[in-house]
């Protein structure tokens, strides 16, 4: 017989009684963190008389710091910048500085006087056409780089042409600029000298002297403003550049120009033929450097100078400008300055002739 509160088929299976339904509902069950961590919660019913609140509230999220995700990054952030600065710090592939030893530029700065009276001429064309310059070309672009500069060794082809373009506007700079050759500007040449160098640019000068270390003429060209300008600005160049790797870390350019100057005398100095242009001429041999600092920077360091300036007077001072002859004057008699054999520091005077073919024929 069935219980007295049985039904007389049994339990069904869907009562609370049959295993059946804890079955059902043993995956729905929760625990007591699964409670807590849930963002609705029920009012007690007191709550709901007394407020007459809805049956459920939001709890407010609690923060708990950064997420898993968050700090993981952070991690790899960190370890990524330090394996970059360990690897920088430590890359086999880094280059060994190079000593730098910049050597003081050599000069030598030789008048060369004329055998009788300087020629002029009104006409600048005339000068130049009845003289060795007539199929010179004019200015800047008489300084032609060479055809097709290989790459050496240890430098590339831009490499090459870099050095060959910096000697070529330090050229242009010291030789064709008509600040420097007549106003006294020497920033445009500053500029592109090997910073250890400069001291000995500014004593040149500042201060120069006639020791082949020390004179302004063995850097740049530049007449007396006092004395001479120029009557034309198209200055007649020919010449020359060569470029060769001495070793891997060093390039040297050589250069061998010949620079035709037309000059008249300043309007204070002007007098009767005086007055007339007349031809100067400036034979530049110049000897560049390059190490890898300079070809970054556009800077070159300069070993030797050795220039033939004239028609100028044996006996002037051409350590701090060049005091040309002009057209109508000559050289006075007597040889260069005195050169004293007791002072070890001082160089040899030299001086030579200009020869009559190297003037116009006017």
């Amino acid at each position: 017989m069935s219980g007295p509160g049985d039904p007389p088929e049994g339990t069904p299976d869907s009562g609370p009684n049959s295993g059946g339904s804890e079955e059902e509902y043993r995956s729905v069950v929760f625990d007591e963190s699964f409670v807590k961590a849930a963002r609705l919660q029920e009012f007690s019913a007191q709550e709901r008389i007394a407020d007459h609140s809805p049956a459920v509230r939001r709890l407010p999220v609690l923060r708990r710091g950064l997420t898993r995700q968050a700090v993981i990054l952070v991690v790899l952030i960190v370890v990524a910048f330090g394996t970059a600065v360990y690897m920088g710090v430590r890359s086999p592939y880094r280059t060994t500085p190079v000593a730098r030893n910049t050597e003081p530029l050599r000069m030598t700065v030789i008048p060369l006087a004329p055998t009788g009276r300087v020629p002029g001429s009104e006409s600048v064309h005339e000068l130049y056409e009845h003289s060795p310059a007539a199929r010179f070309e004019r200015a800047a672009r008489a300084i032609d780089l060479p055809d097709d500069p290989k790459a050496t060794a240890h430098f590339s082809d831009s490499q090459v042409v870099t050095a060959l373009t910096t000697a070529k506007d330090y050229l242009v700079d010291s030789s064709l600029d008509p600040d420097v050759l007549t106003r006294g500007a020497v920033r445009p040449v500053r500029m592109l000298i090997d910073p250890q160098q400069l001291p000995q640019f500014d004593q040149s000068v500042n201060r120069p002297v006639t020791d082949g270390r020390h004179a302004a003429t063995g850097w740049l060209v530049r007449f007396d403003p006092s004395q001479a300008a120029l009557a034309d600005s198209r200055i007649r160049v020919r010449g020359a550049l060569h470029v060769a790797e001495t070793d891997a870390n060093t390039l040297e350019v050589t250069s061998d120009h010949t620079f035709v100057y037309a000059l008249r005398p300043t309007a204070k100095a002007a007098d009767g033929e005086k007055a007339k242009a007349s031809l100067f001429t400036v034979r530049r041999s110049m000897h560049f450097r390059f190490d890898r600092q300079d070809l970054r920077n556009h800077q070159t360091e300069l070993l030797v100078s050795y220039v033939q300036a004239g028609p100028l007077a044996c006996s002037s001072d051409a350590a701090g400008y060049l005091h040309p002859l002009l057209a109508g004057q000559s050289a006075k008699k007597g040889g260069p300055a005195g050169t004293d054999p007791y002072a070890t520091d001082s160089a040899t005077a030299l001086c030579g002739a200009l020869a009559p073919d190297a003037q116009p024929h006017v």
